[in-house]
Protein backbone atom coordinates (compact mmCIF):
# COMPACT_ATOMS: atom_id res chain seq x y z
CA UNK A 1 0.00 0.00 0.00
CA UNK A 2 1.96 3.32 -1.14
CA UNK A 3 -0.16 6.58 -0.74
CA UNK A 4 0.77 9.92 -2.37
CA UNK A 5 -0.35 13.02 -1.23
CA UNK A 6 0.28 15.84 -3.10
CA UNK A 7 -2.46 18.32 -1.46
CA UNK A 8 -3.35 19.81 -5.26
CA UNK A 9 -6.95 18.32 -5.10
CA UNK A 10 -8.40 19.98 -2.11
CA UNK A 11 -8.91 24.02 -1.02
CA UNK A 12 -8.37 22.11 2.83
CA UNK A 13 -6.98 19.03 4.75
CA UNK A 14 -7.37 16.33 2.19
CA UNK A 15 -10.07 13.45 2.76
CA UNK A 16 -9.61 11.46 6.26
CA UNK A 17 -7.16 14.22 7.39
CA UNK A 18 -7.51 15.92 10.68
CA UNK A 19 -5.41 18.50 12.96
CA UNK A 20 -4.86 19.98 15.80
CA UNK A 21 -2.11 20.95 18.40
CA UNK A 22 -0.21 19.86 21.32
CA UNK A 23 -0.23 22.01 23.79
CA UNK A 24 -1.30 25.52 23.79
CA UNK A 25 -2.12 27.61 20.84
CA UNK A 26 -4.23 26.87 17.58
CA UNK A 27 -3.13 25.17 14.13
CA UNK A 28 -3.76 27.04 10.61
CA UNK A 29 -2.86 24.39 8.17
CA UNK A 30 -4.22 25.71 4.68
CA UNK A 31 -3.57 24.46 1.01
CA UNK A 32 -2.49 26.95 -1.04
CA UNK A 33 -0.92 27.96 -4.58
CA UNK A 34 2.50 28.59 -4.19
CA UNK A 35 5.25 28.79 -7.43
CA UNK A 36 8.10 27.10 -5.73
CA UNK A 37 5.68 23.98 -4.83
CA UNK A 38 7.29 20.54 -5.35
CA UNK A 39 4.52 19.47 -7.22
CA UNK A 40 2.89 22.09 -8.73
CA UNK A 41 0.23 24.20 -8.28
CA UNK A 42 -0.84 23.47 -4.17
CA UNK A 43 1.17 23.11 -0.76
CA UNK A 44 -0.08 22.48 2.81
CA UNK A 45 0.97 25.24 4.82
CA UNK A 46 1.25 25.88 8.92
CA UNK A 47 1.32 29.30 9.74
CA UNK A 48 -0.27 29.63 13.21
CA UNK A 49 1.30 29.44 16.61
CA UNK A 50 1.31 26.84 18.78
CA UNK A 51 3.15 24.68 21.22
CA UNK A 52 3.27 21.62 18.68
CA UNK A 53 0.83 21.69 15.57
CA UNK A 54 -0.04 18.48 13.64
CA UNK A 55 -2.04 17.36 11.13
CA UNK A 56 -2.81 13.89 10.00
CA UNK A 57 -4.33 11.26 7.71
CA UNK A 58 -6.54 9.00 9.79
CA UNK A 59 -7.43 7.34 6.44
CA UNK A 60 -4.69 4.16 7.08
CA UNK A 61 -3.44 2.94 10.43
CA UNK A 62 -0.18 1.78 10.07
CA UNK A 63 2.31 -0.15 12.41
CA UNK A 64 5.78 -1.00 10.26
CA UNK A 65 6.11 1.46 7.23
CA UNK A 66 8.00 4.12 6.14
CA UNK A 67 6.43 7.95 5.60
CA UNK A 68 8.35 10.72 3.60
CA UNK A 69 7.48 14.24 2.70
CA UNK A 70 9.34 17.37 1.42
CA UNK A 71 9.42 20.63 3.61
CA UNK A 72 10.24 24.07 3.29
CA UNK A 73 11.09 26.06 6.28
CA UNK A 74 9.96 29.68 5.45
CA UNK A 75 9.63 31.78 8.57
CA UNK A 76 9.94 31.55 12.26
CA UNK A 77 11.96 33.63 14.99
CA UNK A 78 11.40 30.92 17.56
CA UNK A 79 11.53 28.04 15.40
CA UNK A 80 11.28 26.72 11.65
CA UNK A 81 10.79 23.41 12.04
CA UNK A 82 8.86 20.89 9.91
CA UNK A 83 8.49 17.10 10.48
CA UNK A 84 6.58 13.74 10.37
CA UNK A 85 4.45 12.00 12.76
CA UNK A 86 3.96 8.12 13.23
CA UNK A 87 2.19 5.67 15.02
CA UNK A 88 -0.31 8.58 16.38
CA UNK A 89 -2.68 7.68 18.68
CA UNK A 90 -3.85 11.15 19.36
CA UNK A 91 -3.09 14.70 20.21
CA UNK A 92 -0.79 13.70 23.47
CA UNK A 93 0.88 10.35 22.09
CA UNK A 94 3.14 9.84 19.00
CA UNK A 95 6.18 9.92 17.50
CA UNK A 96 8.08 12.62 15.72
CA UNK A 97 10.90 13.86 13.56
CA UNK A 98 11.81 16.47 12.51
CA UNK A 99 14.89 19.04 10.60
CA UNK A 100 14.91 22.68 11.90
CA UNK A 101 16.59 25.02 10.09
CA UNK A 102 17.17 27.54 12.91
CA UNK A 103 18.94 24.67 15.08
CA UNK A 104 20.38 23.16 11.83
CA UNK A 105 19.78 19.44 12.94
CA UNK A 106 17.47 16.63 12.67
CA UNK A 107 15.97 15.06 16.01
CA UNK A 108 13.49 12.14 16.67
CA UNK A 109 11.29 12.77 19.70
CA UNK A 110 8.30 10.68 21.37
CA UNK A 111 5.23 12.41 23.03
CA UNK A 112 4.02 10.95 25.95
CA UNK A 113 0.99 12.30 28.26
CA UNK A 114 2.01 15.78 26.20
CA UNK A 115 5.24 15.56 26.90
CA UNK A 116 7.89 15.48 24.18
CA UNK A 117 10.88 13.96 24.68
CA UNK A 118 13.90 12.97 22.82
CA UNK A 119 15.24 9.75 22.03
CA UNK A 120 19.39 8.92 21.56
CA UNK A 121 20.84 7.94 18.13
CA UNK A 122 21.48 4.72 18.26
CA UNK A 123 25.37 3.97 19.00
CA UNK A 124 25.74 7.16 20.62
CA UNK A 125 25.58 7.63 24.33
CA UNK A 126 25.47 11.60 24.09
CA UNK A 127 23.84 14.45 22.11
CA UNK A 128 20.84 15.34 20.72
CA UNK A 129 19.87 14.41 17.08
CA UNK A 130 22.04 14.72 14.29
CA UNK A 131 23.83 17.99 13.18
CA UNK A 132 23.24 18.67 9.79
CA UNK A 133 22.09 21.79 7.15
CA UNK A 134 18.57 22.38 7.22
CA UNK A 135 18.32 25.16 4.35
CA UNK A 136 15.91 27.99 4.98
CA UNK A 137 13.59 28.47 2.17
CA UNK A 138 14.35 25.54 0.26
CA UNK A 139 12.45 22.36 -0.18
CA UNK A 140 14.23 18.66 0.97
CA UNK A 141 13.13 15.46 1.70
CA UNK A 142 12.58 14.56 5.29
CA UNK A 143 11.56 9.96 5.83
CA UNK A 144 11.35 8.13 8.46
CA UNK A 145 11.10 4.09 8.72
CA UNK A 146 9.84 2.33 11.29
CA UNK A 147 9.84 -1.41 11.63
CA UNK A 148 9.07 -2.75 14.95
CA UNK A 149 11.26 -0.64 17.90
CA UNK A 150 13.39 0.34 15.48
CA UNK A 151 13.59 3.75 13.56
CA UNK A 152 15.75 5.16 10.73
CA UNK A 153 15.77 8.72 9.56
CA UNK A 154 16.61 9.82 5.98
CA UNK A 155 17.06 13.48 5.21
CA UNK A 156 18.03 14.86 1.74
CA UNK A 157 18.22 11.47 0.74
CA UNK A 158 21.16 9.98 3.07
CA UNK A 159 20.21 7.90 6.07
CA UNK A 160 21.25 10.14 9.03
CA UNK A 161 20.87 7.72 12.24
CA UNK A 162 18.77 5.37 13.86
CA UNK A 163 16.79 5.03 17.59
CA UNK A 164 15.08 2.46 19.20
CA UNK A 165 12.23 2.57 21.15
CA UNK A 166 9.06 0.34 22.76
CA UNK A 167 7.06 3.02 23.89
CA UNK A 168 4.29 3.37 21.08
CA UNK A 169 4.09 -0.77 19.22
CA UNK A 170 0.87 -0.73 17.83
CA UNK A 171 -0.11 1.05 14.85
CA UNK A 172 -1.11 4.38 14.34
CA UNK A 173 -1.84 7.35 11.81
CA UNK A 174 0.67 9.53 9.85
CA UNK A 175 1.30 12.88 9.18
CA UNK A 176 3.07 16.09 9.18
CA UNK A 177 3.95 18.85 12.58
CA UNK A 178 5.36 22.10 13.38
CA UNK A 179 6.37 23.94 16.31
CA UNK A 180 5.87 27.11 17.66
CA UNK A 181 6.15 30.24 15.65
CA UNK A 182 7.82 28.25 12.10
CA UNK A 183 6.28 28.82 8.93
CA UNK A 184 6.76 25.28 7.40
CA UNK A 185 5.40 24.18 4.14
CA UNK A 186 4.68 20.58 2.82
CA UNK A 187 4.36 18.96 -0.23
CA UNK A 188 4.30 15.66 -1.63
CA UNK A 189 3.87 13.14 1.92
CA UNK A 190 3.76 9.68 1.03
CA UNK A 191 3.45 6.74 3.00
CA UNK A 192 3.46 2.92 3.09
CA UNK A 193 3.26 -0.30 4.87
CA UNK A 194 6.18 -2.74 5.39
Amino acid sequence: MLQIVNFDQAAGLPDGWISGVTGQGVAKWEVVADRSAASAPNVLRQSAEATFCWAVSTKDQLKDGFAEVKIRPIGGKEDQAGGIVWRFKDANNYYVVRANALEGNVVLYKTVNGKRSSLQVKGRMFGYGIDTDVPKGKWSVLRVEFVGNLFTVFYAGKKLFEVEDDTFRDEGAVGVWTKADSVTLFDDFSYGSK
